[in-house]
């Protein structure tokens, strides 16, 4: 890919600079707004114990009158290709300068931030693709209040949060009893969930590329080891991080999170490391696989090298024969008798069938332990 970038236009080189990241010089807080980015949407979910309602908000400045109310209230700003939006919903909320240029110039790394009264929680989600190929993966920015919570995601087409505002509409569990600190505890937890059926789709496409690994490698073998590597790296730099924000948030004394939703975080926490464990094993899977495909490939080598050696040995005494008879000798023995060709023939076939039993008695006509023989029925 950086090679591809490189020889690209000057123009293009630069435009890609200028999309994700800020101009040598630039003044902090500077908004850098990608060209392709969707346009921004507000969507609001104000609950309490008794009642929740949803409401599209198209005037940021009309989420102010829910900021100081009992109730539990949700902001969720979907897409971020609109600048104006942007600035006016940080103007409400009162976010700083940085916070708001963390939250708008993705990606940034998972962290957790603490200004005054306001806690700022970046993570990162990804969700299977439709054809279980890979992942989609986006940027999803917390900013936890006293009674509200800010979220601001890439995307506005796909999230894992659904599970989430459903138990908000059906009143299910215990989340209209709590506050915001505890919404932001059930989303983190299902950014977190989201990765284990990403990581299933990889568990059957590791399990997979060892049957084609053993039975027929190819180099389109090659590319899709490289390419389930190359994600599986890019999921350990999206969860390890997180984890250790996560760890942050529970060790943190700040107020705005409840001793009793830190209980709940240790949970998440758990499901982080848990993440991380499968992630690693499945990298090491994916290295394990690049080398049963280079010992596959010498395996193959291999057996046929064996193969023209035989084929050589067999042919060296006949070739040498031929050449012998070939010489322009007047006297040279059963040249002259009639059935001296023929004699000669049948000492051929004699030496090679001889051969051919030699070989086979010696194993070497038998085929070799392939890479199947060697790992048995064992799976990774």
């Amino acid at each position: 890919m950086i090679k591809k970038l490189f020889q690209r236009k000057p123009q293009v080189i630069s435009q890609y600079q200028e999309d994700f990241y800020h101009q040598p010089g630039a003044i902090p807080g500077t908004l850098n707004i990608d060209r392709d980015a969707p346009p921004t949407k507000i969507v609001l979910i104000d609950y309490n114990q008794n009642k929740a309602i949803t409401e599209n908000i198209s005037i940021p400045e009309n989420c102010t009158a829910y900021l100081n109310t009992e109730s539990v209230s949700w902001v969720d700003v979907q897409g971020l290709g609109d600048r104006d939006i942007l600035q006016r919903i940080g103007t409400v909320f009162q976010l700083h300068p940085l916070v708001l240029e963390d939250v708008v110039n993705v990606p940034e790394r998972p962290k957790i931030e603490d200004y005054e009264d306001q806690l700022v929680i970046i993570s990162r989600m990804v969700m299977p693709t439709e054809k279980a190929d890979g992942f989609h993966s986006e940027q999803v920015s917390f900013v936890l209040g006293k009674n509200y919570l800010l979220t601001v995601q890439e995307q506005p087409t796909f999230d894992c949060f659904d599970p989430v505002r459903l138990r908000i509409r059906n009143n299910k569990g215990i989340i209209r009893k709590q506050g915001a600190d505890y919404l932001a505890y059930a989303l983190l937890d299902a950014i977190i969930d989201g990765f284990f059926p990403v990581l299933e789709d990889y568990g059957e496409r590791i399990e997979d590329l060892e049957e084609e690994v053993i039975v027929n490698p190819t180099r389109k073998t090659l590319q899709k080891i490289y390419t389930i590597r190359r994600e599986l790296l890019q999921l350990r730099r999206a969860i390890w991080p997180q984890r250790s924000a996560i760890n942050a948030l529970i060790k943190d004394s700040n107020e705005l999170i409840a001793e009793e939703v830190r209980i709940y975080l240790r949970d998440c926490y758990d499901h982080a490391v848990q993440v991380m464990d499968m992630v690693e094993t499945y990298r090491e899977l994916a290295s394990g696989l690049m080398d049963v495909y280079l010992s596959a490939l010498s395996n193959r080598m291999n057996e046929i090298m064996k193969l023209l050696t035989v084929f050589s040995w067999i042919f060296l005494p006949l070739t040498f024969i031929a050449g012998l008879y070939g010489m322009n000798f007047e006297y040279m023995p059963g040249v002259k008798t009639p059935w001296g060709f023929w004699l000669c023939v049948a000492a051929m076939v004699a030496i090679a069938i001889c051969l051919l039993l030699f070989f086979r008695l010696s194993g070497w006509l038998e085929s070799s332990s392939t890479i199947k023989d060697v790992l048995g029925e064992q799976k990774f």
